[in-house]
């Protein structure tokens, strides 16, 4: 397959042809009122209250202006192999690879390093998710971008902060405090490689986001700089809150359940039916469960107290190989054991209960999500969970690591809701600014010559389908076909008249006509989007309850276990 060429020394020129007709960036929100024919464009202030509204408009324009920038970037360094690797590696920032590395760390000794990893990824993944969900900020305009994924799920989420930058910044920045801390034992020569490495790590995730055409530059910034200022938070203060929890009586753990539990309470509602909350109501349980956990190990007579409280005891040299690997095969088969029993288990005694709360007045519903009164049950397998495969998708999971390039899906146009809502609002936008250069004598465009435009859709029965495929393979482009695509939805947007339509004599349709035309458009590119599954509200406890045991068992349970199969270490540490 051919590779797209870059310009001969390297540097992306900017996108002249396409940067000019875009507006002088004003971070000033736009208060025109709408037409009625327009209302989906209203749909963020009639959705947010003004504290959540105003900020959005502020940064909206800001994602807009970076588009065109990240569309040349793209066009400039595109390839095959390079759309593999940042594909691929996209799955290391993912909570799936957090979930099943951190309880290795716990099994195999590491605690500290085990707990310190679980706050920082889990409130990095909670108040990413609490950041999209509160300002609304869509992922930058496909097209002209294309978006490139092994994640189905991704792309249904909001874009402002990237919490794939979050968690690898987070990791990178924390992994670098304790290679520099004078506690640290590690090898000179191996020190620096794990610098080099933590650093790479964080660059190459961030740099991917931007390549796959999945965040802006303002969304991986302000993401690192939020994994970077959780990471701070940890390594100065994280031995102190291991303290307070372990070393008073259990009001301390008691405490630290009741604040996240609020704080999922507080989690804002989205205006559109976003994944996030999803995520961090997992992180939560995971929270819970590790404090609750580590609080009782630490006070068993399974735990060794030292280096930190609640380790794990592990050593490699007693154990040996053969009985480490069986430690961590038997950790995984417990996890997965009780995920496999317990959410099946609580979907279906849940909504009973919750329908006697519901009855009492007592229920808290969140919007998206179905109330038990409303449903008789919950249907069986579940696709509901983001963090870890179900059992029946792992043979799938595996294959699509073993054949990378049959897996990623390159995908161009709207892709949720939020898609939708901003390229609608942009192409009105686009269509006042032209309407007003019009009748400043700006010169007229030629629509009769004007490229198709992505974002103008069309009812016929002929019209093509948006042009995206779930494993469509990396298309190859030539240097000025990229920017042909970019250059049409952007001239197309500058007129009202859809491509082809007739005009009246003063060269404007009646707003009648224009807001039929509009709202036949709008049917039609909200027709094309995968429709949300159905969400229930058992679904919100079950996940605190599903992920509070499986931390538990990464920190107790499965510690436990180990010491009375023959797989743990008997005695102090050597």
């Amino acid at each position: 397959m051919s590779t797209i060429n870059g310009h001969a020394n390297g540097a992306i020129a900017k996108p002249t042809g396409l940067l000019e007709p875009l507006p002088t960036l004003k971070l000033v929100p736009s208060v025109e009122k709408l037409d009625a024919g327009l209302r989906s464009l209203d749909h963020y202030r009639t959705k947010l209250p003004l504290w959540r509204y105003a900020p959005r408009q502020k940064i909206i324009p800001l994602v807009r202006w970076e588009t065109p920038y990240l569309a040349a970037m793209q066009k400039a360094t595109r390839s095959s192999a390079l759309d593999t690797y940042f594909s691929i590696t996209a799955n290391l920032g993912t909570h799936t690879f957090f979930m099943i590395v951190l309880p290795i760390l716990f099994w195999c000794g590491y605690t500290g390093l085990g707990r310190g990893m679980v706050h920082i990824l889990a409130s990095g993944v909670f108040f990413s998710g609490f950041i999209k969900d509160m300002w609304c900020i869509p992922r930058p305009l496909s097209p002209p971008l294309h978006r490139i994924t092994m994640s189905h799920s991704a792309a249904l989420e909001y874009g402002f902060p990237s919490t794939h930058s979050t968690n690898a910044v987070s990791v990178a920045v924390y992994a670098l405090f304790l290679l520099a801390s004078p506690d640290s034992a590690v090898q000179t020569d191996l020190k620096l490689g794990l610098q080099i490495l933590s650093s790479c790590y964080a660059v190459s995730i961030i740099l991917g986001r931007l390549y796959c055409g999945m965040h802006g530059f303002f969304d991986v910034v302000i993401g690192g700089a939020l994994g970077a200022f959780l990471s701070t938070l940890q390594f100065w203060f994280g031995e102190g809150f291991d303290a307070f929890i372990h070393t008073t009586s259990c009001q301390a753990p008691i405490i630290v359940v009741l604040v996240v539990l609020i704080l999922v309470r507080l989690h804002p509602e989205p205006a559109d039916d976003c994944p996030c909350f999803d995520d961090s109501v997992a992180f939560a349980g995971v929270i819970i469960g590790v404090e609750l956990g580590n609080w009782h190990f630490a006070r068993s007579i399974y735990a060794w107290n030292v280096p930190v409280f609640a380790t794990v005891p592990f050593q490699l040299d007693v154990l040996g190989w053969p009985k480490t690997v069986a430690r961590i095969t038997m950790g995984v088969l417990m996890i997965f054991a009780w995920r496999e029993i317990m959410k099946p288990a609580l979907l279906t005694s849940l909504p009973p209960l919750f329908r006697m709360i519901e009855k009492l007045g007592l229920s808290l519903p969140r919007r998206f999500f179905v109330q038990a009164s409303e449903y008789e049950h919950v249907p069986g397998q579940l696709k509901d969970d983001n963090v870890i495969p179900e059992v029946s998708d792992i043979p799938s999971l595996l294959t699509s690591f073993r054949h990378p390039r049959r897996s990623r899906s390159v995908s161009i146009g709207p892709q949720s809701e939020a898609d939708a809502y901003e390229t609608l609002a942009y192409r009105e936008k686009r269509r006042k600014e032209s309407t007003r250069e019009r009748a400043a004598d700006a010169p007229r465009i030629d629509e009769k010559n004007a490229i198709p435009d992505y974002f103008a859709m069309t009812t016929s029965n002929s019209a093509s389908k948006r042009p995206t495929a779930h494993l469509l393979p990396t298309p190859a482009y030539s240097n000025g076909e990229l920017a042909q695509s970019m250059l049409g939805a952007e001239n197309a947007l500058y007129t009202p008249l859809t491509p082809g339509s007739q005009s009246s004599a003063n060269g404007s349709r009646r707003p009648s006509q224009e807001r039929r035309q509009y709202e036949r458009e709008e049917r039609e590119m909200f027709s094309r989007l995968e429709k949300p599954r159905v969400r229930y509200d058992v679904e919100v406890i079950t996940k605190l309850i599903v992920y509070a045991g499986i931390a538990w068992i990464a920190v107790e349970g499965a510690p436990i276990f180990f010491q009375n199969i023959g797989l743990g270490i008997d005695g102090p540490p050597r």
